[in-house]
């Protein structure tokens, strides 16, 4: 899916709702003052890194995709800088960072532990991942489907024994989208149920950086 089409489905109301979702799980789990400096690895076409933004962090997306980066770069604003750059060899000194995230892009890496270790070593603070979860109603609509083909769904014990690896300690964690319709239904659902229980579409997990 090219650039904007991939933002077109963010301005639909399901897009949007969805987006807003896991925004608001992610900065309730990266937990830190506004002016901190994040990387967003992975980051596409900036989605979630101009979200960054506007929450008054400093960001840095990173993608290997240079037509999503060149989207990313004619949509940013002040405090967002976009450059091509590879997730499991990050040109970046260690803890030039506060903080590093990556939003759903770990489903498509190979070496898995090697981009996470990347994400430990960059960031001081906090490291941050958004997954796919492979024990939701999500998966078994979505799972090998269109823009999914191809992507690796997590479970809660796996993306704790990687961020382990990493030396990622203090781990939190909760989910989101639990019913991925989008609808009133969906809604009422997702202010019911706690983001404790990891059951929802998309599993967010982060931890304090050794």
């Amino acid at each position: 899916m090219d650039a904007a089409r991939y933002e077109a489905w963010y301005a639909t109301p399901r897009g949007r709702w969805v987006a807003q979702t896991e925004f608001a799980l992610l900065y309730e789990l990266l937990d830190l003052p506004a002016g901190a400096s994040l990387l967003d690895i992975g980051c596409g076409t900036g989605q979630f890194t101009r979200r960054f933004a506007q929450a008054g962090y400093r960001v840095t997306g990173i993608d290997p995709a240079p037509g999503r980066i060149a989207y990313a770069q004619a949509h940013a604003h002040s405090t967002e800088t976009y450059l091509v750059g590879d997730g499991t060899r990050l040109a970046f000194t260690d803890k030039q960072f506060d903080a590093a995230v990556a939003v759903t892009s770990l489903c498509f890496v190979e070496d898995q532990l090697a981009f996470v270790k990347e994400m430990a070593r960059v960031a001081s603070r906090r490291a941050v991942l958004g997954l796919l979860n492979r024990h939701s109603l999500l998966y078994w609509q979505k799972h090998g489907q269109g823009g999914y083909r191809g992507a690796h769904w997590h479970s809660l014990a796996e993306a704790r024994g990687l961020l382990g690896e990493a030396n990622v300690s203090e781990v939190r964690y909760g989910s989101a989208v639990f019913l991925p319709s989008g609808g009133g239904l969906a809604r009422a659902v997702e202010r019911a149920l706690p983001a404790r229980l990891p059951l929802g579409g998309f599993l967010a997990i982060a931890g304090t950086l050794l």
